[in-house]
């Protein structure tokens, strides 16, 4: 009679399955490889839905079937009816920081209690506007609290804060200039006899 044992969890990480995924990654390193795409679709004014249909692991294609609702403020043209890009990327840089931080804690053995990011920029948006060519239509930088509640000490949870700074891949792609390759296609209007 075979018994099935609970999988041991910290910060609703699984512990094991976490510690066979850095295993097999470490000695097939084509097994971390990943790749990710949405596609984003015009629903009139400054409204969008992104469809998250697929990834890949490891070689190994996943489907999905997500939808995320993108618009901008009332003072931007939009309805306000649902978060707008800006916010999106900074729910997107906090989200994969908490990743880490939950992780990190988890593979040092400790629990948290809380944790919360808070980020934070400016937009001037005589850039992004197009209004003084001179002004960035960007971030100048972004700032970022987080706050930490758990079993460690003081030096154990600085030891994460490092490791999620220096692992996130967000916090990279925002921290770091990447390139940005676009193509662009132009259909044809259909003429009416």
């Amino acid at each position: 009679m075979t018994t099935l044992t609970k999988p041991t969890m910290l910060n609703g990480i699984n512990i094991e399955a976490l510690g066979g995924a850095i295993e097999a990654i470490s000695q097939d390193p084509a097994r971390g490889m990943t790749h990710w795409e949405v596609t984003s679709h015009w629903r009139g004014g400054t409204r969008s839905d992104a469809q998250v249909k697929r990834y890949s692991i490891g070689g190994e294609e996943i489907e999905k079937d997500f939808t995320i609702k993108v618009d901008e403020r009332l003072q931007l043209c939009g309805t306000n009816e649902y978060a707008n890009p800006q916010e999106y990327l900074l729910a997107a840089l906090n989200a994969c920081m908490i990743v880490g931080y939950s992780v990190c804690c988890a593979r040092e053995g400790i629990e948290l209690e809380e944790l919360r990011i808070e980020t934070e920029g400016d937009i001037d948006l005589s850039g992004s506007l197009g209004i003084d060519p001179r002004v960035k239509p960007g971030y100048d930088h972004l700032r970022y609290t987080v706050h930490v509640k758990g079993s460690g000490t003081p030096e154990q949870f600085e030891k994460v804060h490092r490791t999620v700074m220096a692992t996130s891949p967000n916090y990279f792609n925002l921290s770091n200039s990447i390139p940005l390759k676009s193509r662009l296609v132009v259909g044809t209007t259909r003429q009416i006899a």
